[in-house]
């Protein structure tokens, strides 16, 4: 099968594509616009892979992807391209509302005009699965409850306003014109090639450095974390296997608060990176609390039952072994985050896929 992949050059777009030129047989396009957070070296592994293309895209562009949809015939669409920092959402929102919106819709547009015009058995094939956040859902404060599929949407920031307003745009697609498609929300992702703006890498490089670990307000929101090489084969399956029409939530049963995170790492790399930058003594001495976030949500925590039920999927990671391999692959890979911190690796990109 012919899979086209947005967003493929991000965190979790890279893993899923990893996964599937690396366990399957199906043929990936790539398309991606590059943004700051779009980093092709985390596809070093794959680019040579004669089953693996790229389209330096953006999904705002209805004509190129118009072009891409005829001529790559896809027979999956994979919608993983989004801005995705809450932080950059809550200083300039209008780039989410322009990508995980306006994007969304060019997107199910051009998939739409494409699908109308399959045969009927390449119609039947075909699946447009939307990837989205647990974050739609609001804040779980002052419960034990989770989320489920049925959980009302209540988003807090920018960033997650305009994913719950693309999720009812796929199911409006669906339901207005018959479009086959797929919802799934996911928990946090972490792993290896992560864009270090995020919370773990973060807090992994600025220990290395000697710099402040910064905890907004207390530290005690709480969030489920799932491995991001769990999530994307609970992608692949939903894509393959799930039911048109159905949402799947994606977790990793791995509730922890940011200050337990932080913890977490800060004891790893006791034992992984004991040569510590001059004046620090412990590498819990760096954490500096700052204030919280506007609208920042005290909890979230997926019930991901129904898709064990349904589709037999499990993690099989759990967040000390995650964490583990996480805190490693930054530790041994010095090079590709030194590139990322300083912007190297856009110029890096340009001498490999425009020169």
């Amino acid at each position: 099968m012919n899979i086209l992949i947005t967003g493929g050059a991000g965190f979790i777009g890279s893993a899923v594509i990893r996964y599937i030129i690396n366990n399957t047989e199906h043929h990936v396009l790539n398309i991606d616009k590059l943004t700051y957070a779009g980093n092709l070296e985390s596809l070093i592994s794959v680019s040579d892979n004669t089953r693996y293309q790229f389209s330096q895209t953006d999904i705002c562009d209805r004509a190129n992807l118009d072009t891409l949809f005829q001529e790559f015939q896809p027979d999956l669409v994979m919608h993983l391209a989004a801005e995705s920092h809450v932080d950059r959402s809550i200083s300039g929102p209008y780039a989410f509302l322009q990508t995980n919106i306006i994007g969304t819709y060019q997107l199910l547009e051009a998939s739409r005009a494409y699908w109308q015009n399959l045969d009927d058995d390449k119609k039947n094939i075909f699946r447009f699965h939307h990837i989205s956040t647990d974050e739609v859902y609001g804040d779980l404060e002052g419960t034990t409850d989770l989320f489920t599929e049925e959980t009302s949407y209540s988003p807090s920031s920018p960033y997650s306003a305009s994913k719950a307003s693309s999720d009812h745009l796929v199911r409006a697609w669906n339901r207005t014109y018959g479009l086959p498609v797929i919802v799934t929300n996911c928990s946090n992702n972490y792993g290896p090639f992560h864009f270090p703006e995020k919370l773990i890498p973060l807090m992994i490089l600025n220990a290395l450095q000697g710099k402040p670990l910064p905890v907004y307000g207390n530290g005690q929101q709480i969030r489920d974390w799932l491995f991001v090489e769990d999530h994307a084969r609970a992608l692949y399956k939903v894509v393959t296997e799930g039911s048109i029409g159905e949402t799947y939530n994606i977790g990793g049963h791995n509730e922890k608060t940011n200050l337990d995170v932080v913890y977490g790492i800060c004891e790893l790399l006791e034992e992984l990176a004991p040569n510590k930058p001059e004046g620090v003594q412990n590498y819990k001495d760096l954490i500096t609390y700052v204030k919280d976030r506007p609208g920042h949500d005290v909890r979230y925590a997926i019930d991901a039952s129904k898709i064990k039920r349904d589709l037999g999927w499990v993690p099989l990671e759990s967040f000390e072994t995650g964490l583990r391999k996480t805190v490693e692959w930054y530790l041994n890979h010095q090079e590709w985050v030194s590139r990322v911190q300083s912007g190297e690796y856009q110029s890096w990109l340009e001498k490999q896929y425009q020169g």
